[in-house]
């Protein structure tokens, strides 16, 4: 039970780092065709791409990353419930 919820902790955490260091890289300019930046966008963009669509447009700024944040959060806790309480 402890490493199945370490791994869901772990995971999550890496998803919200990952979306996070998007939105940092997204202040500079960086190659999109860097190995780190496209590894980055590979592995956010399925989270992003759906609430983008979903969440109308704000203008020039883009609220997806922190929607994904706490939607992430919610369902990491969700799933940690589920396991601790199932058990």
């Amino acid at each position: 039970m402890n490493l199945l919820v370490y791994f869901i902790d772990l995971l999550f955490t890496l998803l919200s780092l990952a979306i996070l260091a998007r939105v940092l890289l997204s202040w500079i300019r960086v190659s999109p065709y860097h190995p780190a930046v496209d590894f980055l966008y590979r592995i956010t963009e399925p989270i992003l791409a759906p609430l983008r669509r979903a969440i109308p447009s704000t203008g020039m700024v883009d609220i997806s990353p922190v929607i994904a944040l706490i939607l992430l959060q919610l369902i990491r806790r969700a799933l940690v419930a589920i396991i601790v309480g199932s058990f």
